[in-house]
C-alpha cells in the first residue's frame, strides 16, 4: 500500500499567499505564483522536495495573473496584470522580457506543441504570435497581432495532421529502437513525413465567439455560444471541438476541411455553476468537473453515460464536506480531489466493467491544512502538488515500508508511524519517528529506520522502544545481521556498527556497478547492484566473506532491464530474483540461482510451468506475475510468492494488487522446482510479508489516517499471521514434528510415497494425521487419506469416503474428504470444478449456506430447484419465520398443504393466507376444517370457492337439503357429486332418480345392477351400450336367460366381443338381419371356421360378394376363386392382394404359385390384365406375364418388362408386338425392336424386320437408297443366322440377293440420267425385261422414270419450234400457231 509523504515549499517568509501552480510536463519542477495585496507578486521554482531554486526567483509591484511553461525546455512563461510578459529560465534564472504590446492584465498564455510559438492575450482582446528558438529563446518582434476588442478567455492549438515525427523518430533510433532504425533504412519504403507540430489555433474571448488563426496568421471567426467561453478542447479522435461556457453548457463542433464549424450537439452539464468551476477532460473523453458541492460530477462522452462520485464519511472524510478541485493522471489512472476541510480523496480507477461508476474505488484520504484550492499532478507519476491557500504541499508517494525476522514484525502506518510485533513474546508496540520514514528492519533485538538521510537505531527491550543511535547516512537501503548494519554507497557496501561506525567496506567493480538491494536470511547477505549482479556474502564469521564469484545476470537472462529484488535462502544455496524488462514491464518468471552448481533456472507464472521437465498439477496457476517473494526462515527448500492476474501492461511500481494469490514452492538441485500450493490471499490482508513455518505472516490493511490521529495511543496490531494448510492444527508442534511434516509435504509433491510414509511412520498424534488428510485433499490421494483416516479413528469420514468413490468424478469423491475434514473451501471449489453442481447445491444447505444454495439452484442446479425452496422453507420455519417459509412454499408449489400445517395453530393467520392466496385447494382445506368445526353454512361458501361439489352436495345430502344437491350434480354433471346424489337416492328407494344419477356419474354398472332387480328392460339396454364390455355381457346373459329380446342379446354379445356367441345365438335364432351386422365385422383374424360359416350363410342368400370376402379372410383361396369363376365375380385389386400369400408357412411354393396363376387366370377372363401380368410374374411365370401385358396393349409396361426379365422369348415376343404398331412414324420403337430382335438373338426375325422396313420405304416413300441399306442389313443378318428351315435359309439368301441387285441398277440408272438421258432410258427399258422385277422395284416407278424421260424430250423439242416459229423474217398466222399448240 502506498502513503503521501508532505513536503511543505521552502517558500520566502514575506507572507504571500499562493495563487497558481504548475508544474513542468517533463521535469519536477514546480512554479508557484504568490501575491501580497501591499507588496505585489511573486513566482519561485521549487524541486520535488520543495526545495526552493533561489535563482529563479521574479518579484514584481504587480500580481502575476498566468503561469505556462514550455512543453519540452525548462522556460517558463509569466503574464502579469500590467501587460508584461517574462520569460524565465531554470536553473539560471535569466528573465527575457516580451517587447511592451499588451496595455492590460494578461489573460492567456499557450505555447505549441515543440513550443515554437507563444501566444499572449489580454483583458482588451489583443493577442499575438511571438517565435522562440530550439533553447526556448525569443526570436525578434511578434510576428502576428489581432485585436477583438473582447477579454481573452482561451486559447488551444490543433494537433497535427497524422505523419511521421522525422524527430522523434530519429530520437528513438539513436537510443537504439530498430524499428526506428528499420524506418529509416533505403531499402524501407519511403517515409510518410508529417508536420511536426500543430500551428493553427483556436481563441475564445468573453462574448462567446471563437475565432480560428491559421499557420499564416490570418483570423477568421469560427463559432459563437452564448455566456463566455472557460474551456476549449479538441478531441483528435473524431475531429471535433467542444466548447465549454461559464454556465456549464456543452457544445460540440465538427470541424469541415475549409474550416468550417457545424454544430452536432449541445447539453447542459447539470452542475452548479460559478467563478470556482474546476473543469479537467481526459484523454478518453471523460468531462470531469468540481463545482464546490459535496461530489464531483463524470460524464463519459464515447458511452454517453453520467455518474457522480462522492465522499465516504466510513473513510475518515466529514459530514459536508466540499471538493473545490480536482485533477487526474492518465498515466497511474487515480483521480485526485482537494476538499474544504484540507483532504485530498483519490479515486483508483478499477479494470473495466460494464457499471463505469464502479470503475472507481475511493482510498484512504491524505491529511493537509486548510482548504485544498488547486491540484495537480508532476511529471513524475509520485508527484502532486496542493495549493492550501496558505502554502503549497508535494505529495510524494511512497510505499509502505514493511520487514519481518526472527518473530519480529514492523509494517509503516503513516509517513512517522510504525507498529512493531513481537510474536514471541506477544508485544505490540508503536513507533513514533521526527522523520518521514522511507525504509525499516528489524531484529528480535532492535528496529531500524531511515529516509534516505538518517539512520535511527531503536532498542527492543520488553515492552519498550529506547532509541540507541542515530547517524547520517546517503544510503536509500539498510540491512541489519546481529550487531551490524549494512548500509550502501556507489560502488561499495559498508558494514557498521549499531551507531554508525564503519567496520568493513565491500567494494565491487565498476562493471559490477552500485549496490542497491539487500536481504539478510539468517548468516547470509545477498547484494543485487544496477548492473544486474548478484553476490552472496557469509556473515557468520568475524568478517563478511563472499560466498561465491559475482555473477552478472544480464549473460543469462534475455530483455533484463533491471533488479527488482533479490533474496537468498537459510542455507545460502539458493538465490531468487524478480526482474523488470527493458520496456518496463514486469517479468513473468522468477528466476533461481543455484550457488553450488552455478545454474539459473525459473518459473514462469505466466505458463505455470517451471523451466525444468517436472510435470506440474493442470490447475496450476497460469497467466500471473509475481509481485513479491519469500524463502522460509528457517527451511531452505520451501519458497513463498506473491503473484497478481496480468492485466496487461503494468508499471513497475503501480502493479494492481487485485486477484492476488500465493504460490509455495520446493526447490531442490535433485528434483528442480516444484509446485508445492497456492490460493488466494486471505480479505482483509494487504501483502505477504514473510514465510516461517508454520505461519505465513501478513500485514494488514491500515486504517484510515483520521482515525489514527483520533486516537494515537491505540495503535492497531497490522501483521496476522495464517498458518500452512500442511500445518492447520500443529501450529504449536514441536520442532521434530515440524520437520517430519515437512518432510511429508516435500515427498507428497514429489509423488515418492515410500518415503513419505516413513518421514511420519512414528508420530502417533492424532493431529498430525489429520494434517495429511489435509494435504491428500490438495494432492487428491484418496488411498493415502484412507490411510490418514484410519490413523485417525474416524470411522464416519472413512465411511463417507467409501461411499463417495460411487462418484464417476474424482473431484467429488475428493470434496466429500475435504467436507469430513472441515475443509469447506476446498470442497466448494472441487464441486465446482467438477461441475457437480446438485453436489453443490446439497453441501450449501448442509453448510447452511442458503443463499450461495438458491443461487447454485436458480442457475445451474433446475432440477433440484422446488426441492432446495422446500428446504429453505422448512429452515425459515425452523428459525420461526413464517412470513419467509411461506414465500418459499409457494416458490415450491407445496404451499397447499404445508402453509396449513404451518399455520393451524394459528388460526387468524390462516383466515387470512386463506382469503388472501384464492387458491382452490387451500379453500377445501378451510372448508374442511371448519366443516369438522360443524361451521356448516361457512363450509359451503368454502366449498363453493373451491368448486368442490361432491363435498357440497355431500354437505347438503347431510343437512337434507336435496333439492340444492340436485340442482348443483345436474348444474356442474360433476361424476362424483353425481354418484354420490345417485347413493342418496338408492338409499331412501326413489330408483328412478338413482338410474338417473348413476347414468350421470357414468356409473353403468350400478345402474344396470338397478334395473336388472327391478326389470327396467327398456333402460337396461340403453345402459349397457353405455357401460364397458363386462357390463354389456352381464346385460346380454340377462335376456338370454331370460328368454325375451333376443335380438338385443344378439347385438350386445356382437358389443362385447363375444362375436362366437352372438353368431352362435343369431343362427339359433334365425335373426339374419344381425347376422348380416356382425358379419361386417368379421375380417382375417377371425375364427376361420365361424368365417366358412358365415360365408356358406351367405352363399345361401345370394349374397356372394360378401361370401367371397369372408372366404378370401378365411384363408379359403380356391374356394373364393370357385366362387368367382362360378358366379363370374370381379377380382378387385385389394381381393388379388389379400389372396396372395407371402408367409410360406401357409402354403408351399409350389402351391403358392399355382394359387397365384388361377388368380391371374381368373384377372384375364375379367380382362384386368396388368393384375393377371402382375400375379403371374409373382407366380414366376414371366412368359403369360408377358402376353397379359401385350393384350393390355401398354407399350411402355411391355417393354420395361422385357427389360426387367432379359429373357430371349420376352424379348422377341415383345419386339413382335412393336411390330403391330405404327414403328415407322416413331423411331423409338423402330430402334427398341431392333434391339429386342438382338438380344432375343432371333436374327432371322430382325432379317424380316429389316426387309419390311426396305419394303416400306419403296411403297410408301419410293426411297430405293434407304431400302437398299434396310436390305443390306437384312442380308447380314440372316447370313449369320442358324439355318433351321431345311435349305430355305439359302433360298431367302438368294432372293435378298436379287432384289439388292435389281435396286442398285435402279439406282445406278437415276444417277445416270443427269450425265446421259438417253443411256439412262436404255438401262430403264432394260430393266423393264427382268423378271421378278416386282415387288422389290415397282413396276410403275420405271415406267414413270421413262414418261418423264419422254414427256422432257417433247417439251424442249416444242420450245424450239415455238422460237423458230417466232423468229424475224418469218410470219406465221395466228391460226397455225394455235394447230400446234392443239396439237401438244
Amino acid at each position: 500500500m502506498a502513503v503521501y509523504f508532505d513536503h511543505r515549499i521552502d517558500a520566502p517568509e514575506n507572507g504571500d499567499v499562493p495563487s497558481q501552480l504548475t508544474w513542468h510536463s517533463t521535469l519536477p519542477v514546480l512554479a508557484v505564483a504568490s501575491h501580497s495585496p501591499s507588496a505585489g507578486g511573486n513566482v519561485d521554482l521549487y524541486l520535488q522536495q520543495g526545495e526552493h531554486v533561489e535563482s529563479c526567483h521574479v518579484e514584481r509591484p504587480h500580481q502575476p495573473t498566468v503561469l505556462h511553461w514550455h512543453p519540452l525546455k525548462p522556460v517558463l512563461a509569466l503574464g502579469w496584470e500590467n501587460g508584461d510578459v517574462v520569460l524565465l529560465m531554470h536553473p539560471s534564472g535569466d528573465q527575457t522580457v516580451l517587447p511592451s504590446l499588451h496595455t492590460a492584465s494578461i489573460t492567456l498564455l499557450e505555447w505549441s506543441s515543440s513550443g515554437s510559438r507563444l501566444v499572449t492575450g489580454d483583458q482588451t482582446g489583443v493577442l499575438a504570435v511571438w517565435k522562440v528558438d530550439a533553447r526556448g529563446r525569443l526570436q525578434g518582434n511578434h510576428l502576428v497581432k489581432h485585436e477583438y476588442n473582447k477579454p481573452l478567455t482561451y486559447c488551444l492549438f490543433r494537433p497535427a495532421l497524422p505523419g511521421i515525427d522525422v524527430a522523434k523518430l530519429a530520437r528513438a533510433s539513436v537510443s537504439g529502437d530498430e524499428n526506428a532504425l528499420d524506418m529509416f533504412s533505403w531499402k524501407g519504403a519511403p517515409l510518410k513525413m508529417g508536420p511536426q507540430e500543430g500551428l493553427v489555433f483556436y481563441v475564445s474571448s468573453a462574448d462567446g465567439k471563437v475565432h480560428s488563426v491559421d499557420e499564416h496568421g490570418k483570423t477568421s471567426p469560427l463559432l459563437r455560444v452564448e455566456g463566455s467561453i472557460k474551456k476549449l478542447v479538441f478531441v483528435k479522435k473524431r475531429e471535433v471541438l467542444a466548447v465549454i461556457t461559464d454556465t456549464l453548457m456543452l457544445s460540440q463542433y465538427t470541424l469541415g476541411p475549409e474550416g468550417e464549424a457545424q454544430d452536432f450537439m449541445k447539453v447542459k452539464l447539470s452542475s452548479k455553476s460559478g467563478q470556482n468551476v474546476d473543469i479537467v477532460w481526459t484523454e478518453n473523453n471523460l468531462l470531469i468537473t468540481a463545482t464546490g458541492e459535496h461530489m464531483i460530477r463524470l460524464w463519459d462522452l464515447d458511452r454517453d453515460d453520467n455518474y457522480i462520485l462522492s465522499l465516504d464519511e466510513t473513510l475518515g472524510f466529514d459530514r459536508g464536506e466540499l471538493i473545490n478541485c480536482v485533477s487526474y493522471c492518465s498515466a497511474k489512472e487515480i483521480l485526485a480531489a482537494g476538499t474544504s476541510n484540507g483532504r485530498i480523496a483519490m479515486w483508483k480507477k478499477c479494470s473495466s466493467r460494464s457499471d463505469t461508476k464502479t470503475q472507481w474505488k475511493l482510498q484512504t484520504p491524505t491529511e493537509i491544512e486548510g482548504n485544498v484550492t488547486q491540484l495537480q499532478w508532476g511529471c513524475s507519476l509520485n508527484l502532486l502538488a496542493a495549493n492550501n491557500s496558505k502554502t503549497v504541499l508535494i505529495l510524494c508517494e511512497h510505499l509502505m515500508s514493511a520487514h519481518f525476522s526472527q518473530q519480529v514484525a514492523a509494517v509503516q502506518l503513516s509517513p512517522t508511524q510504525l507498529s512493531i510485533s513481537n510474536f514471541t513474546t506477544g508485544v505490540h508496540l508503536a513507533l513514533q519517528s521526527d522523520m518521514h520514514i522511507k525504509g525499516v528492519c528489524v531484529t528480535k533485538e532492535s528496529v531500524i529506520v531511515w529516509n534516505g538521510k538518517l539512520v535511527n537505531v531503536y532498542e527492543l527491550s520488553g515492552t519498550a522502544l529506547h532509541n540507541t543511535g542515530s547517524f547520517l547516512c546517503d544510503s536509500h537501503v539498510v540491512a541489519v545481521h546481529d550487531e551490524n548494519l549494512y548500509t550502501v554507497e556507489p560502488n561499495k557496501l559498508q558494514i557498521r556498527t549499531l551507531q554508525g561506525t564503519v567496520k568493513q567496506h565491500l567494494y565491487f567493480s565498476k562493471a559490477e556497478g552500485n549496490p542497491v538491494l539487500l536481504n539478510v536470511c539468517q548468516s547470509y547477505l545477498v547484494v543485487g547492484t544496477d548492473t544486474a549482479h548478484i553476490q552472496v556474502f557469509d556473515l557468520s564469521r568475524r568478517d563478511a566473506k563472499a560466498n561465491c564469484k559475482t555473477k552478472n545476470l544480464a549473460d543469462h537472462i534475455a530483455n533484463l532491464g533491471a533488479l527488482r529484488s533479490v533474496k537468498c535462502n537459510s542455507s545460502g544455496s539458493y538465490i531468487s530474483i524478480l526482474i523488470s524488462q527493458v520496456n518496463g514491464r514486469l517479468d513473468h518468471k522468477v528466476y533461481f540461482y543455484d550457488i553450488e552448481m552455478d545454474t539459473l533456472t525459473h518459473f514462469d507464472f505466466f505458463t505455470g510451468r517451471p523451466s525444468s521437465s517436472i510435470s506440474q498439477p493442470e490447475e496450476s496457476e497460469n497467466g500471473r506475475y509475481p509481485v513479491s517473494h519469500f524463502w522460509d526462515e528457517s527451511e531452505p527448500r520451501l519458497f513463498a510468492c506473491e503473484t497478481v492476474q496480468d492485466l496487461g501492461s503494468q508499471d513497475c511500481k503501480t502493479h494492481l494488487l487485485a486477484d492476488v494469490s500465493v504460490v509455495t514452492l520446493f526447490c531442490t538441485q535433485e528434483d528442480g522446482l516444484l509446485l508445492h500450493d497456492y490460493y488466494l490471499k486471505p480479505l482483509g490482508l494487504q501483502a505477504l510479508l514473510a514465510l516461517d513455518v508454520p505461519y505465513y505472516y501478513y500485514s494488514c490493511k491500515v486504517r484510515t489516517e483520521i482515525d489514527l490521529l483520533r486516537s494515537p495511543s491505540q495503535f492497531p496490531h497490522m501483521v496476522s499471521r495464517r498458518p500452512l494448510k500442511d500445518f492447520v492444527g500443529l501450529e504449536s508442534c514441536e520442532k521434530a514434528t515440524r520437520d517430519a511434516m515437512l518432510n511429508f509435504s516435500f515427498y507428497l509433491t514429489t509423488g515418492d510415497m515410500d518415503k513419505a510414509f516413513r518421514s511420519i511412520k512414528l508420530i502417533k498424534s492424532k493431529a498430525v494425521w489429520e494434517n495429511m488428510a489435509r494435504m491428500c485433499v490438495k494432492t487428491r490421494r484418496l488411498d493415502v487419506a484412507q490411510v490418514c483416516l484410519g490413523n485417525m479413528g474416524n470411522a464416519r469420514a472413512a465411511k463417507a469416503l467409501r461411499e463417495a468413490k460411487a462418484e464417476p468424478e474424482p473431484e467429488a469423491q475428493v470434496a466429500m474428504l475435504a467436507i469430513q475434514l472441515g475443509m469447506l473451501e476446498d470442497a466448494e471449489k472441487l464441486y465446482k470444478s467438477c461441475q457437480r453442481f446438485d453436489l453443490l447445491n446439497t453441501f450449501y444447505q448442509a453448510s447452511g449456506q442458503w443463499q450461495q444454495a438458491l443461487e447454485t439452484a436458480e442457475i445451474h442446479d433446475r432440477i433440484h430447484l422446488r426441492t432446495t425452496y422446500y428446504n429453505y422453507a422448512k429452515f425459515l420455519e425452523s428459525m420461526g419465520d413464517k412470513m419467509q417459509a411461506i414465500t418459499f412454499y409457494e416458490k415450491s408449489d407445496t404451499h397447499r398443504v404445508e402453509v396449513p400445517r404451518m399455520l393451524q395453530d394459528d388460526t387468524s393467520s390462516l383466515e387470512v393466507y386463506v382469503n388472501k392466496k384464492k387458491d382452490k385447494s387451500i379453500y377445501k382445506w378451510w372448508a374442511q376444517y371448519l366443516e369438522s368445526q360443524s361451521k356448516m353454512d361457512a363450509a359451503l361458501h368454502f366449498y363453493e370457492l373451491a368448486q368442490d361439489y361432491l363435498s357440497l352436495v355431500r354437505v347438503y345430502c347431510f343437512m337434507g337439503s336435496i333439492q340444492e344437491a340436485s340442482q348443483i350434480a345436474n348444474a356442474t354433471g360433476n361424476r362424483a357429486a353425481s354418484y354420490h346424489l345417485a347413493r342418496y337416492y338408492e338409499s331412501h328407494d326413489d330408483l328412478k332418480q338413482a338410474v338417473h344419477f348413476y347414468t350421470r356419474a357414468q356409473a353403468y354398472n350400478n345402474a344396470i345392477r338397478l334395473c336388472k332387480e327391478n326389470g327396467l328392460d327398456d333402460q337396461l339396454m340403453n345402459l349397457a351400450l353405455l357401460s364397458n364390455p363386462e357390463d354389456m355381457m352381464e346385460a346380454a346373459r340377462y335376456y338370454e336367460e331370460k328368454g325375451s329380446h333376443m335380438d338385443r342379446a344378439v347385438v350386445l354379445y356382437h358389443k362385447a366381443g363375444h362375436v362366437s356367441k352372438a353368431l352362435e345365438l343369431a343362427f339359433s335364432t334365425e335373426q339374419f338381419s344381425a347376422l348380416q351386422q356382425i358379419a361386417e365385422d368379421l375380417n382375417e383374424n377371425s375364427d376361420p371356421a365361424l368365417l366358412a360359416r358365415c360365408s356358406d350363410f351367405f352363399v345361401s342368400h345370394s349374397q356372394y360378394e360378401k361370401a367371397l370376402e369372408l372366404l378370401v379372410a378365411a384363408k379359403k383361396y380356391h374356394q373364393a376363386l370357385e366362387l368367382c369363376l362360378t358366379h363370374n365375380l370381379t377380382i378387385t385389386n385389394d381381393l388379388a392382394e389379400r389372396m396372395t400369400v407371402t408367409d410360406s408357412k401357409d402354403l408351399s411354393k409350389e402351391a403358392r404359385n399355382e394359387l397365384l396363376e388361377r388368380i391371374a387366370d381368373c384377372c384375364m377372363r375379367q380382362g384386368s390384365y396388368h393384375m393377371a401380368a402382375k400375379k403371374y410374374s409373382q407366380a414366376e411365370n414371366r412368359v403369360k406375364a408377358m402376353k397379359a401385358l401385350l393384350k393390355s396393349g401398354d407399350t411402355e409396361k411391355v417393354i420395361f418388362f422385357a427389360n426387367l426379365c432379359r429373357q430371349k422369348e420376352l424379348f422377341i415376343m415383345a419386339a413382335n408386338y412393336l411390330q403391330s404398331l405404327a414403328w415407322h412414324e416413331d423411331p423409338k420403337i423402330l430402334k427398341t425392336i431392333i434391339q429386342f430382335y438382338i438380344k432375343g438373338k432371333a436374327l432371322a426375325l430382325l432379317a424380316g424386320f429389316y426387309e419390311a422396313c426396305a419394303q416400306v420405304e419403296i411403297d410408301d416413300y419410293q426411297n430405293y437408297e434407304k431400302a437398299l441399306d434396310a436390305l443390306t442389313e437384312a442380308f447380314k443378318c440372316l447370313s449369320k443366322a442358324e439355318d433351321t428351315s431345311g435349305g430355305q435359309q439359302a433360298t431367302r439368301l438368294a432372293e435378298l440377293q436379287h432384289k439388292i441387285t435389281l435396286i442398285k441398277k435402279f439406282i445406278h440408272m437415276q444417277r445416270l440420267y443427269s450425265e446421259d438421258a438417253q443411256e439412262a432410258a436404255l438401262l430403264c427399258e432394260a430393266l423393264l425385261q427382268e423378271p421378278q422385277l416386282d415387288p422389290p422395284i415397282r413396276i410403275g416407278d420405271a415406267f414413270g422414270f421413262l414418261i418423264d424421260h419422254h414427256f422432257l424430250f417433247h417439251l424442249i423439242f416444242f420450245l424450239f419450234l415455238m422460237e423458230v416459229l417466232q423468229g424475224p423474217g418469218s410470219r406465221a398466222g395466228v391460226a397455225d400457231e394455235d394447230e400446234v399448240e392443239e396439237d401438244l
